[in-house]
């Protein structure tokens, strides 16, 4: 017999309804035909992996501001070499 496979969008769908609390572990997995042990871990999943959003958003604004400053100090040396002809 073939494993179900689900698709990302399909868990994130699954996990934001179980994240509302509107409907019973139980309901969702019957509503979605999918094992309860299955959400249940789909969703831990998802809370482990909420931090990792904002630490890659941080560290895109901090790799953004070192290559401004990089950029910034390569016209100030093209500056100098420029003067300096």
């Amino acid at each position: 017999m073939m494993r179900k496979q689900y698709t990302a969008a399909f868990k994130a769908k699954v996990v934001q309804d179980l994240l509302k609390e509107e409907k019973t572990l139980a309901q969702l997995a019957s509503e979605y035909e999918v094992h309860a042990t299955q959400l249940k871990t789909w969703r831990a999943v998802a809370l482990e992996g909420l931090a990792s959003l904002f630490e890659k958003q941080d560290s895109t604004v901090a790799l953004q501001a070192a290559h401004e400053q990089q950029l910034t100090d390569l016209y100030a040396e093209i500056g100098k070499l420029t003067s300096a002809l």
